[in-house]
């Protein structure tokens, strides 16, 4: 992301959703690396199902930053 020449109009906002986009994309990451060790196609699709969760969210906290600029 580029640096912001202006303050945001609500910057407590902005910092929740960056904290958002930083935590999910380490959860997933984290996900993504427990999925091929996973002991049957219940748990593998838990975790896959879990991943699209918090990719969806990721999604919205990124517009919802982009919106902000």
């Amino acid at each position: 992301m580029t640096e912001r020449l202006l303050p945001a109009e609500d910057p407590v906002l902005e910092n929740v959703l960056k904290w958002t986009v930083d935590r999910d994309a380490r959860d997933v990451r984290r996900l993504l690396e427990w999925l091929p060790e996973a002991r049957s196609s219940r748990e593998r699709k838990a975790l896959l199902e879990r991943v699209r969760s918090l990719l969806e969210e990721l999604e919205l906290a990124l517009d919802r930053l982009d919106e902000m600029h």
